[in-house]
């Protein structure tokens, strides 16, 4: 029996697509139904019993204070850093494009950054930020300081927030100037000849052009300060999200209630996890439709 071209074609590509779905279903959708199942028990890894509660672990976060703390601070990370990082980063954007010389130099330079384990950024940037540290050092040159900025409730968090920027600025940047790089020379010389001013040019052409790129980031970055995690855990003392509990986020509250609370509440944790998918699923789709604009060249 022979196939025919089309009907060979159609197999060999669901052939290939069929090893990144099972690979997708495998890594990411048979672990979140395992988390919908384990946010309704009484669930304790070691424990040989682990009863069925229904929906007592959600209930229960309606009175937890640090839960709702967390997630007001993980809020914060987002309307603060995402906003922040991209005016930042297309700024630079618009100035590296400019350059003539040593261009990859520099891309290089806002990239090395990205690449460095976050781990090690966050603990050169924890004692850049200690009273005697640098960013103290340079203050006290102009008679400001010292300041706490990692022991004070007040600043701690927008500490974090400001390493989490520049720690991620490359990464924006590089996709920012793909963007710019695409955008055809024509229209900015139509509106050269039309007399628009560089603001014009900026507001009328580079924006509107740019949106499948701002929609991107703004969604790939609202996803990472939801899920933020590593920098807190290790620039905070004993990583427990403090002074105060005022730079815990979600995601390290549900670290601590699955591994380091006794006995493990990993059904709690797994039900704030569930809270947080749902809020991600919810904000990228709005962000999708609310954002995404029909641009043509």
């Amino acid at each position: 029996m022979h196939l025919s071209l089309a009907r060979r074609r159609w197999l060999s590509a669901y052939l290939f697509l069929s090893i990144p779905i099972l690979f997708f279903l495998a890594i990411r959708i048979a672990p979140t139904i395992y988390a919908f199942n384990v946010s309704l028990h009484n669930w304790d890894p070691i424990a040989i019993e682990r009863p069925f509660v229904g929906l007592e672990n959600f209930r229960r976060l309606g009175s937890d204070g640090t839960f709702w703390r967390s997630l007001r601070n993980t809020w914060v990370y987002v309307i603060v850093g995402v906003p922040v990082s991209l005016i930042l980063s297309l700024a630079i954007a618009l100035g590296l494009q400019r350059l003539t010389r040593f261009v990859g130099f520099y891309r290089m330079l806002y990239f090395v950054p990205y690449v460095t384990s976050l781990v090690a950024v966050s603990w050169v940037w924890r004692w850049m930020y200690t009273p005697n540290g640098i960013f103290n050092e340079i203050l006290g040159g102009v008679n400001l300081g010292p300041f706490k900025f990692l022991q004070s409730p007040d600043l701690a968090i927008y500490s974090i927030i400001t390493m989490t920027i520049w720690q991620g600025l490359g990464f924006q940047i590089v996709i920012f100037l793909a963007g710019l790089e695409s955008i055809p020379d024509t229209y900015y010389e139509a509106a050269a000849l039309d007399g628009a001013t560089a603001w014009r040019r900026f507001r009328d052409v580079t924006f509107p052009l740019l949106n499948p790129t701002l929609v991107f980031l703004t969604v790939v970055g609202v996803i990472g300060s939801l899920q933020v995690f590593t920098q807190i855990r290790n620039m905070t003392s004993q990583g427990q999200g403090g002074p105060l509990s005022s730079t815990i986020s979600l995601v390290l509250y549900v670290y601590r209630q699955a591994f380091e609370a006794l006995p493990s509440r990993m059904g709690y944790a797994s039900a704030m996890t569930v809270v947080l998918f749902l809020m991600i699923l919810v904000i990228t789709i709005v962000q999708l439709k609310v954002l995404t604009r029909n641009y043509e060249y």
